[in-house]
């Protein structure tokens, strides 16, 4: 719960600045010169690409939430085995030791969704986000049927 607030407070202060930044592209565009329509329209652009990007990144944690909540409902959502040290930071070894199962898994049902779901929590317990991205990417993709992977790449 507390990250979904976290996400939805970024959100939101993410949406109130591409708004102001989008102000002030207008305001350069309203002052008329070639300079300042320039600038204007390039201001302008920023905001575009960050709600862009701000949509796509929503659309992603909501498909892989539904993904976990199946899991779930399941009983097969991955257990956390991890041992910590006393700090509470995830022990390397331990990360690579379930890492090393969870590819196993996957490697050997590749078509799987659950298996590409649970690689990408194991990607993220190895402290490895972009690879535990395209992981959870590839798990929605199969489950929605999508999926232009050849069989067994990860």
């Amino acid at each position: 719960m507390r990250a979904k607030l976290s996400y939805a407070l970024t959100a939101a202060v993410l949406i109130v600045y591409f708004v102001l930044v989008g102000s002030r592209g207008v305001l350069l565009i309203e002052a008329g010169t070639v300079v300042t329509v320039t600038f204007g329209v390039a201001v302008l652009i920023l905001p575009v690409i960050g709600l862009w990007f701000l949509w796509k990144n929503t659309q992603f944690v909501r498909r892989a939430n539904q993904l976990a909540a199946e899991l779930d409902a399941e009983g097969a959502l991955p257990v956390d085995e991890l041992k910590r040290t006393p700090s509470g930071r995830i022990d390397r070894d331990s990360a690579d030791e379930v890492f090393a199962r969870r590819k196993a898994e996957t490697e050997a049902s590749p078509e799987d969704w659950r298996t590409w779901f649970r690689l990408a929590v194991a990607y993220h317990d190895a402290r490895d986000t972009p690879r535990a991205r395209k992981a959870m990417q590839r798990a929605i993709a199969l489950h929605d049927g999508k999926d232009t992977h050849p069989a067994g790449t990860a």
